[in-house]
C-alpha cells in the first residue's frame, strides 16, 4: 500500500500543472494555454508525427519525456522562452522541482522519471531530440493560429524565433522546412516582425 499511496500522492501532486499557464495562447484566442494541455498536445503530436524524426524513435519513450517534462514547472514555475534573464537560473530552479516532486515516486519510478527529465533536457539522443522538436514547434503552431498574438504581446522578432527554435532541425529537418515556411508566412502576414 506504501507503493500505491506515494503514486496517488504523485498523481494529486501533478494535477497543478493544469494550472501553470504559459505564454501562447490557445488556437481559439480565448485565453493562454496551460501547461497540461501543452504536454498533452506535444504527445499527440509525438505519436503522429513519428514518421518525419531524422532517426528512427522509440515513440513510447518519447511520449513520456513529453508528459514528464513540463512537471518541474509546478515548482519553478513557466519560464518564457525569450526571457533570457529568467533563463539564466531556469537550470537549478527545475532541477530542484525535479528532485521534490520525482522524489514523492517510489525510488524505481523517481529515477526513471529523473532520467527521463535529464535526457530531455540534454537532446542527446534521437528521442530526446524528436521531443525536443516538438515542444518548440507546438507554441509556434499557436502563434500562427492566433496571428502572432504572443508574439507580438512580448515583442519578440523573427531573428529571435529562428535562433532560439533552430534545434528543431536536429530532431526533424521536415519538421523545421516546415517551420520555416510557416513562419516565413507569418513575417509575409505581420504575425512576427523582422
Amino acid at each position: 500500500m506504501d507503493r500505491l499511496k506515494k503514486q496517488l500522492n504523485f498523481i494529486m501532486e501533478v494535477d497543478k500543472l493544469k494550472e501553470i499557464f504559459r505564454q501562447s495562447i490557445v488556437s481559439s484566442g480565448s485565453r493562454r494555454e496551460n501547461d497540461a494541455e501543452h504536454s498533452w498536445h506535444i504527445a499527440l503530436m509525438a505519436i503522429l508525427l513519428s514518421e518525419h524524426a531524422n532517426e528512427r524513435v522509440d515513440v513510447l519513450r518519447v511520449v513520456k519525456m513529453l508528459l514528464l517534462h513540463d512537471i518541474v514547472e509546478i515548482d519553478a514555475g513557466d519560464t518564457y522562452n525569450y526571457d533570457e534573464e529568467a533563463l539564466l537560473d531556469k537550470r537549478q530552479r527545475e532541477e530542484a522541482a525535479a528532485k521534490r516532486l520525482f522524489g514523492l515516486l517510489p525510488d524505481d519510478q523517481r529515477d526513471e522519471f529523473m532520467e527521463l527529465w535529464e535526457e530531455f533536457e540534454r537532446r542527446a539522443t534521437p528521442e530526446s531530440r524528436y521531443a525536443a522538436a516538438l515542444d518548440r514547434l507546438q507554441p509556434m503552431l499557436l502563434n500562427y493560429m492566433t496571428k502572432g498574438k504572443s508574439w507580438i504581446d512580448h515583442g519578440i522578432t523573427s531573428e529571435m524565433v529562428f535562433r532560439k527554435n533552430r534545434h528543431i532541425e536536429e530532431g526533424s529537418e521536415a519538421l523545421w522546412g516546415f517551420t520555416e515556411d510557416m513562419l516565413g508566412e507569418c513575417i509575409e502576414r505581420g504575425y512576427l516582425k523582422k
